[in-house]
Protein backbone atom coordinates (compact mmCIF):
# COMPACT_ATOMS: atom_id res chain seq x y z
CA UNK A 1 0.00 0.00 0.00
CA UNK A 2 2.54 2.38 1.06
CA UNK A 3 4.52 1.33 -2.32
CA UNK A 4 1.21 2.21 -4.24
CA UNK A 5 1.33 6.16 -2.39
CA UNK A 6 4.81 6.94 -3.32
CA UNK A 7 4.07 6.30 -7.13
CA UNK A 8 0.54 8.14 -6.73
CA UNK A 9 3.22 11.22 -5.32
CA UNK A 10 5.80 10.54 -7.75
CA UNK A 11 3.24 10.22 -10.81
CA UNK A 12 0.36 11.95 -9.91
CA UNK A 13 -2.38 11.02 -12.23
CA UNK A 14 -0.70 9.22 -15.23
CA UNK A 15 -4.29 8.98 -16.61
CA UNK A 16 -4.95 12.57 -16.36
CA UNK A 17 -2.45 13.72 -18.23
CA UNK A 18 -3.52 11.71 -21.13
CA UNK A 19 -7.20 12.97 -21.00
CA UNK A 20 -6.21 16.55 -20.06
CA UNK A 21 -6.03 17.73 -23.31
CA UNK A 22 -9.18 16.38 -24.63
CA UNK A 23 -11.32 17.31 -21.63
CA UNK A 24 -9.85 21.29 -22.04
CA UNK A 25 -11.15 21.13 -25.07
CA UNK A 26 -14.11 19.77 -24.95
CA UNK A 27 -14.52 21.83 -21.67
CA UNK A 28 -13.26 25.19 -23.14
CA UNK A 29 -15.40 24.54 -26.57
CA UNK A 30 -12.02 25.67 -28.22
CA UNK A 31 -9.80 23.73 -30.84
CA UNK A 32 -6.30 25.54 -31.90
CA UNK A 33 -5.03 23.91 -35.09
CA UNK A 34 -1.75 24.78 -36.07
CA UNK A 35 -1.71 25.74 -39.92
CA UNK A 36 1.15 27.11 -42.96
CA UNK A 37 -1.24 29.63 -44.33
CA UNK A 38 0.91 29.62 -47.66
CA UNK A 39 0.22 25.96 -48.37
CA UNK A 40 -1.86 26.41 -51.81
CA UNK A 41 -4.94 23.68 -51.53
CA UNK A 42 -4.00 23.10 -48.01
CA UNK A 43 -4.54 25.72 -45.81
CA UNK A 44 -3.77 28.95 -48.09
CA UNK A 45 -4.74 32.66 -46.71
CA UNK A 46 -5.60 34.46 -49.91
CA UNK A 47 -3.40 37.92 -49.83
CA UNK A 48 -6.57 39.78 -51.36
CA UNK A 49 -9.12 38.73 -49.19
CA UNK A 50 -7.51 37.76 -46.28
CA UNK A 51 -9.57 34.42 -46.06
CA UNK A 52 -8.40 30.71 -45.59
CA UNK A 53 -9.02 27.99 -47.85
CA UNK A 54 -8.00 24.39 -48.69
CA UNK A 55 -8.57 20.62 -47.41
CA UNK A 56 -7.30 21.22 -43.64
CA UNK A 57 -9.21 24.37 -43.59
CA UNK A 58 -12.43 22.02 -44.47
CA UNK A 59 -11.20 18.65 -41.83
CA UNK A 60 -10.34 21.57 -39.25
CA UNK A 61 -13.76 22.88 -39.83
CA UNK A 62 -14.98 19.44 -39.50
CA UNK A 63 -12.70 18.12 -36.60
CA UNK A 64 -14.02 21.68 -34.34
CA UNK A 65 -17.31 19.88 -34.98
CA UNK A 66 -17.01 16.95 -34.02
CA UNK A 67 -15.98 18.42 -30.49
CA UNK A 68 -18.69 21.03 -30.34
CA UNK A 69 -16.11 23.30 -30.26
CA UNK A 70 -14.98 26.59 -31.46
CA UNK A 71 -11.88 26.96 -33.93
CA UNK A 72 -9.13 29.20 -33.61
CA UNK A 73 -6.00 28.99 -36.67
CA UNK A 74 -2.72 29.42 -35.43
CA UNK A 75 0.08 30.20 -37.78
CA UNK A 76 2.51 27.85 -38.20
CA UNK A 77 5.38 26.99 -40.70
CA UNK A 78 7.68 23.68 -41.20
CA UNK A 79 10.27 25.48 -39.53
CA UNK A 80 8.51 25.98 -36.37
CA UNK A 81 6.16 23.57 -36.03
CA UNK A 82 7.82 20.46 -33.51
CA UNK A 83 7.95 23.97 -31.05
CA UNK A 84 4.52 24.98 -32.04
CA UNK A 85 3.02 21.88 -31.20
CA UNK A 86 5.36 20.75 -28.12
CA UNK A 87 5.08 24.44 -26.67
CA UNK A 88 1.32 23.67 -26.92
CA UNK A 89 0.58 26.97 -29.21
CA UNK A 90 -1.75 24.41 -30.82
CA UNK A 91 -3.73 21.07 -30.03
CA UNK A 92 -2.81 19.76 -33.43
CA UNK A 93 -0.85 20.86 -36.54
CA UNK A 94 -3.25 20.48 -39.72
CA UNK A 95 -1.19 21.30 -42.95
CA UNK A 96 -0.46 18.24 -44.65
CA UNK A 97 2.52 17.27 -41.87
CA UNK A 98 5.04 15.20 -44.43
CA UNK A 99 6.09 11.60 -42.00
CA UNK A 100 9.86 11.41 -41.75
CA UNK A 101 11.81 9.70 -39.36
CA UNK A 102 12.64 13.05 -38.02
CA UNK A 103 9.65 14.84 -37.01
CA UNK A 104 8.28 11.46 -35.45
CA UNK A 105 11.22 11.43 -33.12
CA UNK A 106 9.23 14.48 -31.64
CA UNK A 107 5.88 14.47 -33.00
CA UNK A 108 2.81 11.64 -33.03
CA UNK A 109 1.55 11.31 -36.47
CA UNK A 110 -2.23 10.50 -37.62
CA UNK A 111 -2.63 7.71 -40.26
CA UNK A 112 -2.17 9.17 -43.58
CA UNK A 113 -4.43 11.13 -45.74
CA UNK A 114 -2.51 12.50 -48.67
CA UNK A 115 1.00 11.41 -50.43
CA UNK A 116 2.88 13.19 -52.72
CA UNK A 117 6.13 12.74 -54.82
CA UNK A 118 8.57 15.58 -54.83
CA UNK A 119 8.55 17.90 -57.99
CA UNK A 120 10.81 20.87 -59.29
CA UNK A 121 10.12 24.03 -60.45
CA UNK A 122 12.30 26.23 -62.65
CA UNK A 123 11.75 29.23 -65.16
CA UNK A 124 10.34 29.08 -68.46
CA UNK A 125 13.73 31.31 -69.41
CA UNK A 126 16.04 28.90 -67.97
CA UNK A 127 17.94 26.62 -70.31
CA UNK A 128 19.71 24.34 -68.29
CA UNK A 129 17.01 22.62 -66.88
CA UNK A 130 14.83 19.98 -69.53
CA UNK A 131 14.55 17.43 -68.10
CA UNK A 132 14.58 15.94 -64.30
CA UNK A 133 18.19 14.17 -65.21
CA UNK A 134 19.55 17.80 -65.97
CA UNK A 135 18.69 19.01 -62.08
CA UNK A 136 21.91 17.24 -60.12
CA UNK A 137 24.44 18.65 -62.43
CA UNK A 138 27.59 20.35 -61.33
CA UNK A 139 27.06 24.34 -61.81
CA UNK A 140 22.87 23.68 -61.43
CA UNK A 141 21.45 25.57 -57.78
CA UNK A 142 18.62 23.52 -56.34
CA UNK A 143 16.93 25.70 -53.62
CA UNK A 144 14.58 24.25 -50.65
CA UNK A 145 12.67 25.72 -48.21
CA UNK A 146 14.59 25.54 -44.47
CA UNK A 147 12.52 23.06 -42.80
CA UNK A 148 10.66 21.03 -45.20
CA UNK A 149 11.48 17.55 -45.82
CA UNK A 150 13.10 18.53 -49.40
CA UNK A 151 15.69 19.98 -47.23
CA UNK A 152 16.59 16.59 -46.01
CA UNK A 153 15.50 14.42 -48.97
CA UNK A 154 17.75 16.53 -51.31
CA UNK A 155 20.60 16.87 -48.89
CA UNK A 156 20.79 12.48 -49.24
CA UNK A 157 20.18 13.06 -52.81
CA UNK A 158 21.95 16.06 -54.53
CA UNK A 159 25.64 14.79 -55.48
CA UNK A 160 26.94 17.11 -58.00
CA UNK A 161 24.07 20.01 -57.77
CA UNK A 162 24.82 22.89 -55.09
CA UNK A 163 21.81 23.06 -52.63
CA UNK A 164 20.72 26.37 -51.24
CA UNK A 165 18.46 26.21 -48.16
CA UNK A 166 16.06 29.30 -47.85
CA UNK A 167 14.45 30.72 -44.96
CA UNK A 168 10.81 31.31 -46.24
CA UNK A 169 8.83 29.33 -49.35
CA UNK A 170 9.23 32.71 -51.06
CA UNK A 171 12.66 33.46 -50.85
CA UNK A 172 13.04 30.04 -53.29
CA UNK A 173 10.85 30.93 -55.50
CA UNK A 174 12.70 34.53 -56.03
CA UNK A 175 15.79 32.87 -56.32
CA UNK A 176 14.53 30.66 -59.37
CA UNK A 177 12.44 33.40 -60.43
CA UNK A 178 15.55 35.81 -61.12
CA UNK A 179 17.79 33.42 -61.99
CA UNK A 180 20.14 33.11 -58.61
CA UNK A 181 18.54 29.28 -58.69
CA UNK A 182 18.06 26.86 -61.02
CA UNK A 183 14.95 24.91 -59.77
CA UNK A 184 13.31 24.94 -55.92
CA UNK A 185 11.96 21.23 -55.11
CA UNK A 186 8.34 21.40 -54.34
CA UNK A 187 5.47 19.23 -53.62
CA UNK A 188 2.36 18.37 -55.60
CA UNK A 189 -0.26 21.00 -54.06
CA UNK A 190 2.36 23.67 -53.96
CA UNK A 191 3.36 22.96 -57.57
CA UNK A 192 -0.15 23.50 -58.89
CA UNK A 193 0.12 27.09 -56.90
CA UNK A 194 3.04 27.91 -59.12
CA UNK A 195 1.41 27.07 -62.33
CA UNK A 196 -2.27 28.77 -61.61
CA UNK A 197 -0.49 31.64 -59.86
CA UNK A 198 2.50 32.74 -62.09
CA UNK A 199 3.14 33.05 -65.64
CA UNK A 200 7.00 32.32 -64.63
CA UNK A 201 6.83 28.93 -63.75
CA UNK A 202 7.61 25.67 -65.59
CA UNK A 203 6.94 22.19 -63.69
CA UNK A 204 10.07 19.55 -64.00
CA UNK A 205 8.70 16.01 -62.78
CA UNK A 206 10.61 13.25 -62.40
CA UNK A 207 10.63 10.43 -64.76
CA UNK A 208 9.54 7.38 -62.44
CA UNK A 209 8.85 7.73 -58.62
CA UNK A 210 11.58 10.13 -57.06
CA UNK A 211 10.06 9.97 -52.97
CA UNK A 212 6.74 9.32 -51.94
CA UNK A 213 6.07 10.87 -48.66
CA UNK A 214 2.79 10.43 -46.91
CA UNK A 215 1.08 13.53 -45.11
CA UNK A 216 -0.99 13.16 -41.77
CA UNK A 217 -2.00 15.21 -38.31
CA UNK A 218 0.99 15.68 -35.80
CA UNK A 219 -0.23 16.57 -32.11
CA UNK A 220 1.90 16.02 -29.03
CA UNK A 221 2.88 12.61 -27.76
CA UNK A 222 1.64 11.99 -24.84
CA UNK A 223 -1.93 12.02 -25.43
CA UNK A 224 -3.91 8.35 -26.27
CA UNK A 225 -7.38 10.21 -25.95
CA UNK A 226 -7.14 13.04 -27.91
CA UNK A 227 -4.80 10.97 -30.56
CA UNK A 228 -7.81 8.39 -30.89
CA UNK A 229 -10.24 10.91 -31.22
CA UNK A 230 -8.39 12.34 -34.45
CA UNK A 231 -7.98 8.65 -35.58
CA UNK A 232 -11.49 8.01 -35.11
CA UNK A 233 -12.36 11.65 -37.22
CA UNK A 234 -10.09 10.43 -39.75
CA UNK A 235 -11.93 7.08 -40.15
CA UNK A 236 -15.14 8.49 -40.41
CA UNK A 237 -14.33 11.38 -42.97
CA UNK A 238 -12.55 9.15 -45.33
CA UNK A 239 -15.69 6.75 -44.93
CA UNK A 240 -18.27 9.11 -45.49
CA UNK A 241 -16.96 10.98 -48.46
CA UNK A 242 -15.85 14.35 -46.25
CA UNK A 243 -12.58 14.40 -47.33
CA UNK A 244 -12.71 12.88 -51.00
CA UNK A 245 -15.28 15.69 -51.47
CA UNK A 246 -12.71 18.58 -50.01
CA UNK A 247 -9.83 16.94 -52.09
CA UNK A 248 -12.01 16.98 -54.93
CA UNK A 249 -12.93 20.77 -54.66
CA UNK A 250 -9.19 21.65 -54.11
CA UNK A 251 -7.91 19.20 -56.87
CA UNK A 252 -5.83 17.13 -54.65
CA UNK A 253 -8.06 13.73 -55.40
CA UNK A 254 -4.69 12.83 -57.28
CA UNK A 255 -2.66 12.42 -53.85
CA UNK A 256 -5.80 11.16 -51.73
CA UNK A 257 -5.18 8.18 -49.54
CA UNK A 258 -8.56 7.10 -49.49
CA UNK A 259 -8.27 3.98 -47.39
Amino acid sequence: MRLVLKLLLLFPCIACAQTALLERIQTARLLKVCIWPEYYGISFRNPRTNQLAGIDIDMAGELAKSLNAKLEFVDSSFARLIEDVSGGRCDIAMFAIGVTPKRAQFLRFTRPYLESDIYAITSRGNRRIKSWGDIDQPGVVVAVAEGTLHEGVMRDKLAHATLRVMTTSYARELEVESGRADVFMTDFPYSRRMLETTDWARLVSPPGVYHLTPYAYAIKPGDDNWFDHVERFLVEVKRDGRLLASAKRHKLERILVAD
